[in-house]
């Protein structure tokens, strides 16, 4: 039988019971069926060997190495990777990417980088406390997207951006304490604003924080800011975080706290210990804090504590904060104690007009313009803290009364300021000799007042104090002005004599001592342009008491002269024609030069010119006369005959011209 006809009858299909090799009888057992055939034996075979099924499932990779140095929990879910003090420079390359703790504190890392926890989705918690990171790459936390628990505390951060954090959308407990932290981006905690719940910036070095950003952390039960340089905290910063149950403040730049809708609806504490659920812990000792009636509400709370200390004002500075009674928190209404004389400009300058106030607290100053609007910064104005109000460019519709309001949270004061825009000034001429600065160091001429200056001096003197007539300011210029008041001298124990005064432009009072048997002094060191308030005292010695005292003389306001303006450049059209006639000079000059020059040379050759000389030039002798006297004298006519006269030593000098050298005979 062939092969090709007895396959078909001897392949068994797989699944089927394989056929015996040999056919044993019921009865005895002995086989009688004779042996297969060699071909009958191969589906025999295949029948013994073991089938695998058709479909396997995937077999579990196996884990990743622990790293040196580390011990790896792998025999139970979850993994652990536990790395603390091992040494290392960076994160392990062949960390376990199933793992879901992972201990690096206590090494030596500098820098997180991008690849270093990457795939890395399962990890819950990660700790890298105390290394030297200074820096971690964006997005180095990206694929952490079930973390739980981050601590980056005892490094060196300064600063967190806003992709250093991102992709922790599940993170609960950011510990970033004791770093260098000087700055955090306002979407620094973007992922995570909806489920942190502990946030601890302690001991960095952050002057400011995004509020508004942390205002957003609705879930956050712990806040820890202590320990930073912080000097204000904004009101409201807290109303939104309405789980809170602890706010660590201590040991900042706080001079007050503002009250909180927060503070209102939970009961504060001090200590947690014994507190109940719904009590927010508020911890801010070690702040300089300025005990006045912006903090009678946190004094009015029933506390206990032992670290909060007055350090402002000074009449309570040093007590103890729950010591201090209610009554003596108090607040002063701001007062005006200076503003700016009434003012004059042309259209299209600047003008400052400036306010200041006192008062506990520090008053705000705002302005409100004469049509009865707050002005503000725009592009037109500017308005600084300390007051002042800069308008950049005056217009004719500025000019009115501005109204200075200076208010805190004792009360309000206010004050007018008059400003006039006059027409705009009329453009000086380049050659004009009234834009002539003076010379450097030649004192201001002193002229007696003009009409405008006299009539500018008196309004002034309207608004303000009354003018004494003692004193009396007789000249004054730009820079300069002669101050006189009557003699003192019949008062006894005069022993000289106080000038105060100062300018519109700031608050400093300047001094000088006179002697007692002066009556006008020169005062060099004024501005120009400006307002000053001006006081003589007499400083005598009290008999009754032996002190030395000072009574006034009298007091004077007068304004300097307005500087003149230095000379303006020439307009362009001017230069050009300058230019072009200073070149015409110089081409007109070299040509003369050059003609001077030629009719040299001419007249040097005798005539002739250059290089062309005659070849049979005659030869002439010129002779001049000399009787002791330095240059030639013109010969004398041919004396008639007369009778001998004393001999006369005459010298002929002769110089030879033409050609030849060699005089000539006679």
């Amino acid at each position: 039988m062939s092969l090709h006809k007895s396959l078909p009858r001897t392949l068994w299909t797989f699944g089927q019971p394989c056929p015996s090799l040999t056919s044993s009888s019921p009865a005895d057992g002995i086989s009688s069926r004779p042996p297969l055939p060699a071909m009958a034996v191969l589906p025999l075979l295949l029948c013994l060997l073991p089938l695998a099924p058709a479909s396997s499932p995937p077999q579990p990779a196996s884990p990743s190495p622990c790293p040196r140095r580390c011990r790896c929990q792998t025999q139970s879910l979850p993994l652990s990777v536990l790395c603390p003090g091992a040494g290392l420079l960076f994160v392990p390359p062949s960390l376990d990417r199933r793992a879901a703790e992972l201990r690096l504190a206590d090494n030596f890392i500098a820098t997180v980088r991008r690849r270093d926890l990457a795939n890395m989705t399962g990890l819950l918690h990660l700790s890298l406390s105390r290394n030297t990171i200074r820096h971690v790459a964006a997005g180095a936390f990206a694929d952490l997207r079930a973390l739980r628990a981050l601590h980056l505390d005892g490094n060196r951060l300064t600063s967190l951006g806003e992709g250093q954090l991102r992709g922790l959308v599940n993170l609960r407990h950011l510990i970033l304490s004791n770093n260098q932290l000087a700055a955090l981006a306002a979407g620094a905690l973007d992922d995570c604003a909806e489920t942190l719940e502990d946030l601890d910036l302690s001991y960095n070095n952050l002057e400011q924080l995004p509020w508004e950003a942390l205002g957003r952390l609705g879930n956050v039960n712990t806040l820890g800011l202590d320990h930073n340089l912080l000097a204000s905290v904004p009101a409201g910063a807290f109303s939104r975080l309405h789980k809170l149950a602890r706010l660590d403040m201590t040991s900042n730049r706080l001079t007050t706290i503002p009250p909180d809708p927060l503070f209102s609806r939970l009961p504060l504490l001090a200590r947690p210990r014994g507190s109940p659920a719904s009590a927010l812990v508020l911890a801010f000792g070690g702040n300089p804090l300025h005990c006045n009636c912006e903090l009678v509400w946190l004094r009015r709370l029933a506390r206990e504590d032992d670290l909060e200390a007055c350090a402002s004002p000074p009449a309570l500075g040093g007590r103890y904060f729950w010591a201090v009674g209610e009554e003596e928190f108090v607040c002063e209404p701001p007062v005006v104690t200076h503003r700016s004389p009434p003012l004059a400009v042309p259209a299209g300058r600047p003008a400052a007009l400036r306010c200041r106030a006192v008062g506990d607290p520090e008053p705000r100053v705002r302005w409100v313009s004469p049509q009865g609007r707050l002005l503000g910064n725009s592009s037109r104005a500017r308005a600084f803290p300390n007051g002042t109000l800069e308008l950049l460019v005056t217009e004719p519709g500025d000019g009115g009364i501005f109204t200075c309001i200076a208010a805190n949270a004792a009360g309000e004061a206010t004050a007018a300021v008059e400003l006039t825009v006059g027409p705009p000034p009329p453009p000086q001429l380049a050659n004009s000799t009234s834009c002539d600065p003076p010379r450097d160091g030649e004192p201001d001429a002193l002229t007696p007042p003009s009409a405008a200056s006299a009539s500018a001096s008196a309004k002034a003197a309207e608004a303000g104090p009354p003018t004494d007539r003692g004193v009396q300011v007789t000249e004054h210029g730009a820079t300069a002005a002669l101050v006189q008041w009557p003699d003192q001298r019949p008062i006894p124990g005069i022993r000289m004599y106080q000038i105060q005064y100062n300018s519109s432009a700031d608050d400093i009072l300047v001094y000088r001592m006179i002697p007692a048997e002066s009556s006008s002094f020169l005062l060099t060191d004024l501005a120009s342009g400006r307002t000053y308030d001006l006081c003589v005292l007499a400083v005598y010695e009290d008999g009754a008491t032996g002190l030395t005292a000072t009574r006034p003389v009298g007091c004077s306001r007068f304004s300097t002269e307005p500087a003149l303006r230095p000379c303006g450049a020439p307009h362009a059209p001017f230069l050009g024609g300058t230019m072009i006639i200073a070149l015409g000079g110089v081409i007109v000059a070299s040509v003369l030069v050059f003609i001077f020059v030629l009719l040299m040379r001419y007249k040097v050759h005798g005539g002739q010119p250059p290089g062309k000389t005659k070849a049979s030039a005659p030869v002439s002798s010129v002779c001049s006369q000399t009787n002791g006297a330095l240059g030639p004298t013109p010969a004398p006519p041919a004396p008639e005959p007369t009778a001998p006269r004393a001999h006369t030593v005459v010298q002929l000098d002769c110089e030879p011209r033409g050609p030849s050298h060699e005089p000539t005979g006679p």
